[in-house]
């Protein structure tokens, strides 16, 4: 059955930090209260299309606030982090929260943020393949002992664990066809942002190779969406149109800093501007159901995942967007999912 998370880069809506904090956390409560599967939060650094450049420090808040809701990093950027530390992080949270950490990991999308923390974006992605290694051997042992190239440990004691066993779950990012191998081997979910069609070709990719292994069931296969719905059509692209204006001005800066295009990802300048390919979408409810059953059917994805506050959206009329989205759009797409599998 189709589940419903949500993605939130806690880009700064121009509200001072203290206000923006607790505006996000009420609106986790809302999500936890109406039933969404998991909350998502990325992770930048230096740039204000990322003001939680630490996720463990906010999503130990997220675990206080909420009861239900699973949340976790999409992603923790490994080669930032001393593996150690980020295995005791993860057995808190996880401890914490009753069990409902979910583990999201990448190399990280923007080489400027990698070589703030002087890490050279040429060895990411070797760290992230160390890193994730000797993090999934910590939260499944109590003792970590690994010999590589960039990390090394003899015999240390892990006095922590996580409640969940073995490990978490495991999240990761996907946009290319080689991007869902790791995923498909070792049972990732995945999320994806580009069109229904390019989803689609990396869904089957991965159930063909979950397959080939012999492995059962289905990790969530998730599409990435801004959503805004609205009493109206109108009332929601006007406010769509003007926070997502904001939101892409945050997620430039550091490209246009720079002098360089961004790595990997495009998004259009304006909220239905050339080249949104469905990965916008605003208007009443009958009108958000519709396109995103399109899109569930192209692509093939059993996971949404929305982008419900972004840019200057007041926490308003983001409370309202989350209202109207999970009373009138959830259960419908819930329901014929239901009656499709009978």
């Amino acid at each position: 059955m189709i589940a419903f998370g949500i993605f939130d880069h806690l880009d700064h809506s121009g509200s001072p930090l203290r206000e923006f904090y607790e505006n996000r956390l009420k609106l986790i409560e809302a999500y936890d209260r109406l039933g969404f599967y998991a909350y998502h939060v990325a992770e930048h650094h230096a740039t204000p299309l990322g003001l939680g450049p630490s996720p463990s420090v906010f999503l130990s808040a997220v675990a206080q606030r909420t009861r239900r809701l699973n949340f976790g990093p999409l992603v923790y950027t490994l080669p930032l982090y001393h593996p150690l530390r980020l295995i005791e992080e993860i057995c808190m949270l996880d401890q914490m929260s009753g069990g409902r950490f979910q583990f999201g990991v990448g190399r990280g999308i923007s080489p400027i943020e990698t070589r703030f923390y002087g890490v050279d974006p040429e060895q990411a992605p070797h760290m992230f393949a160390e890193a994730f290694e000797v993090v999934m051997r910590g939260l499944q042992s109590r003792t970590l002992d690994f010999d590589g190239k960039f990390y090394r440990f003899d015999k240390v004691p892990l006095t922590l664990e996580p409640l969940q066993k073995p490990h978490p779950p495991l999240w990761y990012g996907a946009s290319t066809p080689a991007s869902v191998e790791r995923p498909a081997r070792t049972g990732m979910s995945i999320v994806t942002n580009g069109s229904a069609a390019a989803a689609r070709g990396l869904f089957e990719r991965y159930r063909m190779l979950r397959r080939e292994a012999g492995a059962g069931g289905e990790p969530k296969l998730g599409i990435g969406r801004h959503i805004v719905v609205a009493d109206s059509d109108e009332a929601a692209r006007v406010a769509a149109r003007r926070a997502y204006r904001r939101w892409h001005a945050s997620f430039m800066k550091l490209w246009l800093d720079h002098g360089v295009k961004p790595a990997g990802v495009v998004y259009p300048a304006e909220f239905d501007g050339d080249g949104q390919d469905g990965r916008t979408i605003a208007g009443a409810p009958q009108t958000v159901l519709a396109a995103l059953q399109r899109q569930i059917d192209d692509s093939g994805a059993n996971y949404v995942v929305a982008r419900l506050a972004f840019g200057d959206l007041t926490l308003a009329e983001s409370l309202r967007s989350v209202e109207l989205f999970a009373e009138h759009v959830m259960p419908l797409l819930r329901a014929k999912e239901q009656v499709a599998a009978e």
